[in-house]
């Protein structure tokens, strides 16, 4: 059994983490409501920017772009095609499942969509760790941090990846981040295919389209307007992507930090019972051994009188 100083010691250190987790769940609580702030200042453009996108796809008949194709066609196992597969995970553990779940949604849409070629392109020190030791499909050049995510900083990842599929290194590009949900524990992990656009994905009766290039004249062109757009589309989706994967670690992590002040006062109440029970067996043994001493010394002290007599 432990002594009542080895209880003392394991409390106090107990204490000391608690500490560091409070700490960890406020900090972590001010990023989020931060992160979510620049979100929704910088939402509005990018909304804007994808309706301009969507109706150049309805009204773009006869261009002919990689950015753009009819159709999706029919995945199988033999295309050969590369897949680009931007990963977003965190730089840092202690926010519970998190990790683990987008890397389980990058093995998921590996496995469904029967990519047999990808290279990855990884956000975050803890998924850039990981695939070092389970995936040489990584890009090694691509070295950057989802640590308090910029427009800057998206901006690089989008010229970096839409560079490899202008130069036809990937010939598709997706992207896998964590979508914030309000009162949903660390998000949900989800895979969003970037690139190339699908008409059939924006379908629009011939009224609408109609009235749609009746309204909107574009200069020089569809196709050069189209092509300027998508690369900031791509961007600020990557960008907004950050963001909501940033809240998205926040968030779980408050929720693993708080369920460890939890276990940690369930801890502390059941040292602070041993330590009573441990510390009362002392007492009541100290007892025991004055009273038998008292005991002993009195019985010795009634012998030697008898003696005498």
């Amino acid at each position: 059994m432990a002594t009542t100083k080895e209880i003392k010691n394991r409390i106090k250190s107990v204490r000391d983490t608690q500490k560091i987790t409070n700490a960890m769940y406020l900090i972590s609580s001010t990023k989020v409501t931060k992160a979510k702030r620049e979100l929704e200042q910088t939402r509005p453009y990018f909304e804007m920017l994808k309706e301009q996108l969507m109706s150049m796809i309805h009204l773009a008949d006869d261009v002919k772009t990689d950015y753009l194709i009819a159709s999706r066609p029919v995945d199988s196992p033999e295309q050969e095609e590369t897949v680009g597969i931007v990963v977003i995970t965190a730089d840092k553990g202690l926010c519970g499942a998190y990790n683990q779940n987008v890397i389980k949604e990058v093995q998921r849409l590996i496995t469904e969509e029967h990519i047999r070629s990808h290279k990855l392109y990884v956000i975050g020190e803890y998924g850039r760790h990981y695939y070092l030791e389970h995936d040489s499909s990584m890009d090694e050049g691509f070295d950057y941090s989802n640590m308090d995510p910029t427009l800057d900083r998206a901006r690089e990842i989008g010229d970096y990846v839409i560079d490899d599929f202008n130069e036809g290194r990937v010939q598709k590009l997706y992207i896998v981040y964590t979508a914030f949900r309000n009162g949903l524990t660390g998000g949900a992990p989800q895979s969003i295919e970037l690139l190339p656009f699908a008409k059939e994905d924006y379908a629009l009766d011939t009224q609408e389209k109609k009235s749609l290039s009746e309204i909107t004249e574009y200069m020089p062109d569809v196709v050069t307007v189209f092509e300027t757009i998508v690369p900031s589309y791509v961007k600020g989706f990557i960008y907004s992507a950050m963001v909501e994967s940033f809240c998205s670690e926040q968030s779980a992590r408050m929720t693993a930090m708080d369920a460890a002040n939890d276990n940690a006062e369930e801890l502390l109440g059941s040292l602070n019972l041993e330590y009573n029970h441990v510390r009362q067996g002392a007492i009541t043994r100290e007892i025991t051994e004055i009273s038998a001493g008292f005991r002993g010394q009195k019985r010795a002290k009634e012998l030697q009188e008898a003696r005498r007599k």
